[in-house]
């Protein structure tokens, strides 16, 4: 009887470290069938990163801007499943022209840092495909940042 449970209790060890090795990956907002993992960008010791292009691994930091920096958001969504377009709420940041959006289903969108202050930009898209004459479900995917101009 000790031999079996000294099996099974290695064996779940085993499951349990095989298990722990698996590395998480970011969704890369094209459809759910290819992940990318993006790179660690530099964060200062108020929390802030460093960034100019956003995108979707983006989602949840909060990036710092000196005054005259451009931050642009590009986020790719589907036909299917489209982002809604990006939204500002707060100070110090002025929308700016982004350029053209070429694929359906995808949002972009550009702002100026203008003065201090701290700003929210964000986004949504449906979880499930909107398919007609079926069962689609009501949940929404959020995309936010938090920029604090300095």
């Amino acid at each position: 009887m000790r031999r079996t449970i000294r099996s099974t209790t290695l064996a779940l060890a085993a499951l349990t470290l095989a298990l722990a090795g698996c590395g998480t990956q970011a969704d890369s907002g094209q459809g759910g069938d290819s992940h990318t993992v993006a790179p660690s960008p530099t964060t200062d010791r108020a929390g802030c990163t460093a960034r100019s292009q956003l995108g979707i691994a983006d989602s949840g930091r909060t990036v710092c801007l000196a005054a005259g920096d451009t931050v642009r958001i590009s986020l790719d969504g589907t036909s299917q499943r489209p982002w809604k377009p990006v939204v500002a709420d707060g100070s110090g940041l002025e929308a700016t022209n982004s350029g053209f959006v070429l694929q359906p289903g995808d949002a972009s969108g550009a702002f100026e840092a203008v003065s201090a202050g701290k700003t929210r930009l964000a986004s949504t898209r449906p979880l499930c495909a909107a398919r007609t004459g079926r069962i689609s479900c009501k949940g929404l995917q959020e995309w936010w940042v938090t920029v604090v101009v300095k």
